[in-house]
C-alpha cells in the first residue's frame, strides 16, 4: 500500500475528481463552502471498497486510525461524515469511474505491470439489493410506499380533499390479514393463496385511483405551497406506474399463467432489475445485472462493463479483443474464454484480427482433429490460465462486496462495479510492484522459526 500511496498522487487521477465536483452545481467553483480536497475523496472511495466497509464504518475507521488518516491525507483534520461521503460519491458518475479505471490501467502500463499480450473474459451477476420478489409482496410494497408518499404530500400541502388512508386499513379492506401475504404454502393452502392475491391486486388500483386523484390536485395548488412538494410528486408518479405494471403482470400470471413480459418488473425500488440464470447449482435464479470482467497479465482488470440488458456471452468476445487494442495499442497474442464464448465465426474474426492462441473450446463439437487440437499443451494451458478470472470474480465478490450492489439505480450499479474493479487493480498493483521478497519470505521465515521453537527477532530475519 505505500507503493499505491504513491501511485494515488498521480495528478490527472485527482483532476479528475476535481472536475466531478466542480459539476455538483452551476456555480459550486465560486459559491458555498470550499470543497472536500480530490485526493481525500479518491482515497476514502478506494479505502472504502478495499476493506468493504459502509460509510459508517468508513467514518469510524479512519477516525480511530492513524494510519488510515495519514493515508487518506486527513491528518489531524476533521474526518468527513458518512452523509458527506455519500453524497461525494454519488458525484462519480459512470464516465468519472471509467476514467479512473482508464488512469489504473495506464499506470500499470506504464509502470510494466501489464502489456495486453494476454485476454481471459468472463460474465458474472451482481445482484441488487432486493427480497426475493413474489406477487404479494410486490403488491404490499407498491401499496406500503404510495400510502406513505401520499401521507407526506398530505401533511405538507395542509389536507387534501380525499383522506389518505393507511396501509393496515387498506390490507385488512383486501382482505389479505397481514400484508404482504406469504407465498410460500402448502399444495392444500394454494387456493387461499391465489384469492389473497387477487384480493390484495384488486385493492391496489384503488389505491393507484387515489394517488392519481391527489396528483390532479396537487396542480391546483398555488405555486408557493407546491414548490416544496415538488420531489414527493415525482416519486408519487413514478410508484404509481410501477404499481400499475405490477397489478397487470399479477393479473396476467394468474388468470392467464404469462410469466414471461418485456415490461415485466422484479422490485419496485429498483425496477432495472432483471432475472438472469447461468445455470449455477446454488443459486439457479438471480436477480440483478450481468457484469463482464476482461483482465490482462498479472490480474489487471483492464475492462468491465455492466449491461443494460443481457447479451449472449457470444456477443461479447470480439469486442473484448478491441480493448487491449484500443488500451495498450495492440492485439491480444493468447486468448482464453469459456465456452459459452465460443462461435465459428468468433473463432473466424480472432484469427482475421491477429490473434495467435484461441483457446475457446466448443463442447458441441465431434471432430476429431478439433479434439486433438484441444489435447495441446498451450490449449490446455490456455484454459488453464482461464480459470483465474473466475477466481478473480470470486476474489471481487469476497473482498470488495461485489456480490451484491448496495448503492441505487443502474448508476448505482455501475458506480458500486467500477469502484470494486478499481479497489482490486490498486491491490494488484501494489502486489507486483513490491520487492521480490518481502510479502513471501517473511511467513516462510516465521514458519521455519516457529518449526525450531524460535521467535522471529530483525536479527533472525536473515538465518
Amino acid at each position: 500500500m505505500r507503493l499505491v500511496d504513491r501511485l494515488l498522487e498521480d495528478e490527472q487521477l485527482l483532476d479528475t475528481i476535481y472536475e466531478a465536483q466542480g459539476e455538483r452545481y452551476p456555480q459550486s467553483r465560486r459559491r458555498g463552502r470550499e470543497q472536500t480536497p480530490a485526493e481525500v475523496v479518491l482515497r476514502l472511495l478506494l479505502l472504502k471498497h478495499i476493506r468493504n466497509w459502509s460509510y459508517d464504518t468508513l467514518e469510524q475507521e479512519v477516525r480511530a486510525n492513524l494510519v488510515y488518516r495519514a493515508f487518506t491525507r486527513v491528518g489531524d483534520g476533521k474526518v468527513p461524515a458518512a452523509k458527506a461521503m455519500a453524497r461525494l460519491g454519488q458525484l462519480m458518475g459512470p464516465e468519472v469511474i471509467e476514467e479512473l479505471h482508464q488512469r489504473i490501467v495506464q499506470l500499470a502500463q506504464e509502470q510494466g505491470v501489464t502489456r495486453g499480450r494476454k485476454l481471459r473474459v468472463d460474465t458474472t451477476v451482481v445482484e441488487t439489493n432486493i427480497h426475493y420478489p413474489t406477487d404479494s409482496s410486490l403488491l404490499g410494497d407498491g401499496t406500503r410506499v404510495l400510502t406513505r408518499t401520499m401521507k407526506k404530500i398530505e401533511q405538507k400541502a395542509g389536507g387534501l380533499k380525499p383522506k389518505v388512508r393507511g396501509s393496515h386499513a387498506e390490507c385488512a379492506e383486501a382482505g389479505s390479514g397481514d400484508c404482504p401475504i406469504d407465498p410460500v404454502l402448502g399444495s392444500g393452502k394454494r387456493s387461499a393463496e391465489k384469492e389473497a392475491v387477487l384480493r390484495t391486486a384488486e385493492f391496489n388500483p384503488k389505491t393507484v385511483n387515489q394517488a392519481q386523484r391527489i396528483l390532479e390536485e396537487v396542480k391546483d395548488v398555488p405555486r408557493p405551497r407546491r414548490v416544496p412538494l415538488r420531489s414527493l410528486v415525482e416519486t408519487l408518479a413514478t410508484m404509481t406506474g410501477r404499481v400499475q405494471q405490477v397489478v397487470k403482470q399479477t393479473r396476467l400470471r394468474i388468470f392467464a399463467g404469462v410469466t414471461q413480459s418485456q415490461e415485466k418488473i422484479v422490485s419496485v425500488f429498483e425496477p432495472h432489475t432483471e432475472i438472469i440464470r447461468k445455470g449455477n447449482a446454488s443459486k439457479p435464479t438471480e436477480f440483478g445485472k450481468l457484469v463482464k470482467i476482461q483482465e490482462s497479465e498479472n490480474q489487471i482488470i483492464s475492462h468491465f462493463e455492466v449491461f443494460a440488458e443481457r447479451p449472449s456471452d457470444q456477443q461479447l468476445l470480439v469486442p473484448s479483443i478491441e480493448v487491449p487494442q484500443r488500451r495498450f495499442g495492440r492485439i491480444p497474442a493468447w486468448v482464453a474464454a469459456d465456452a459459452g464464448f465460443h462461435s465459428q465465426r468468433n473463432e473466424k474474426t480472432a484469427g482475421a484480427m491477429g490473434v495467435r492462441w484461441f483457446s475457446v473450446p466448443n463442447q458441441k463439437t465431434q471432430s476429431a482433429e478439433r479434439k486433438r487440437l484441444y489435447r495441446q499443451r498451450w490449449f490446455r494451458r490456455g484454459q488453464r490460465w482461464r480459470t483465474g478470472c473466475e477466481g478473480r470474480i470470486s476474489a471481487l465478490k469476497r473482498r470488495h462486496g461485489m456480490r451484491r450492489c448496495l448503492y441505487r439505480g443502474f448508476q448505482g450499479m455501475q458506480r458500486w462495479v467500477g469502484l470494486s474493479v478499481i479497489a482490486d487493480n490498486v491491490i494488484q498493483l501494489g502486489r507486483c510492484l513490491a520487492p521480490q521478497g518481502t510479502s513471501r519470505a517473511l511467513p516462510a521465515q516465521l514458519f521455519w522459526l516457529s518449526r525450531a521453537g524460535q521467535k522471529w527477532t530483525p536479527e533472525a530475519a536473515h538465518f
